[in-house]
């Protein structure tokens, strides 16, 4: 039996998330570093209750999102660990490439949390771009649009049935609007996230990643700019380098796992985002989903 662990990004966090969690050895701790790098209370802001009005305390603000759902999630992936279960493989989409990382033993959560800060940040400051989820179109029409724009970008390939487009908001509207789909849903996101349009984010973060020493992972990961498998630290720091101007490339990660032969797919964080995609897309894999302190036998 061949397990693959999967971690989400955003949007799937939600109030309340880390509640059940709080018992967890560790949670506390965790959540109070995230807190004091931050500089404000993030359980707070899971919870929706801190008496600080504004963009910077709702859960929503990728300033906290990516911090939030990093603890929540890694606060999973220790209990697991503590239970003695482990993965054959690792992989998670954009922000949760990092959990992935960590759940492989490449960095420590303080040093995730270090980096996820400085991620935001530039993510946030990164504006004046657009994104658009777009479901049920034919590739061949969307491939040809995308190779013929100069602004438009895959962003998140996340299934043969959905992508989402990243560049100029004129641009991907008129392409939305030539497109032959049955939906096509405009995110509310603040820049034209996994495109060139990150460049100059990406070049600073990738400063701040050249800080950091990564570990040979001690599960092999499938990065979201290459998806293959790899154990090899200096590859997985490029790869991560490479992550806020490419696109996440889910429907080839998901392929790869059915290729050597994952039998069962565990999304671990908040919603059900990635188990569902699995479940439409890959015959005869079994997926579930831990969210909770409850899903873990707690």
């Amino acid at each position: 039996m061949s397990i693959a662990w999967v971690f989400p990004g955003q949007g799937s966090q939600k109030l309340g998330m880390a509640d059940s969690l709080l018992g967890l050895p560790g949670a506390i701790q965790r959540f109070a570093f995230a807190s004091e790098i931050l500089e404000r209370d993030l359980l707070e802001i899971c919870r929706g209750t801190s008496p600080k009005k504004g963009e910077l305390y709702d859960l929503n603000d990728t300033r906290n999102t990516q911090l939030a759902m990093f603890v929540v999630e890694s606060l999973l992936v220790d209990d697991l660990r503590r239970q003695g279960r482990l993965p054959s493989l690792v992989a998670g989409h954009s922000l949760g490439e990092f959990v992935a990382l960590y759940a492989a033993e490449v960095f420590t959560a303080e040093k995730a949390l270090t980096l996820l800060k400085r991620r935001s940040e530039l993510m946030a400051a990164a504006g004046g771009g657009a994104m658009t989820a777009v479901i049920g179109f034919d590739r061949d029409q969307l491939e040809g649009l995308v190779g013929a724009s100069e602004g438009v970008f895959i962003a998140n390939d996340n299934s043969d049935a959905q992508v989402v487009l990243s560049g100029s908001p004129e641009a991907v509207q008129e392409m939305t609007g030539q497109l032959a789909c049955k939906r096509a849903i405009p995110l509310q996101v603040s820049g034209a996230f996994h495109s060139p349009f990150m460049a100059d984010a990406a070049k600073a973060f990738a400063e701040e990643l050249e800080r950091v020493v990564f570990n040979a992972a001690r599960i092999p990961v499938i990065s979201n700019s290459e998806p293959t498998l790899s154990s090899d630290a200096q590859l997985l720091k490029q790869r991560l380098k490479q992550q806020m101007v490419t696109g996440v490339r889910w429907r080839e990660t998901m392929n790869l796992m059915l290729n050597t032969g994952v039998s069962n797919l565990v999304e671990i964080g908040p919603g059900n985002v990635l188990s569902g995609l699995a479940k439409r897309s890959l015959k005869g894999v079994n997926a579930n989903q831990i969210a909770s302190a409850s899903d873990l036998g707690h």
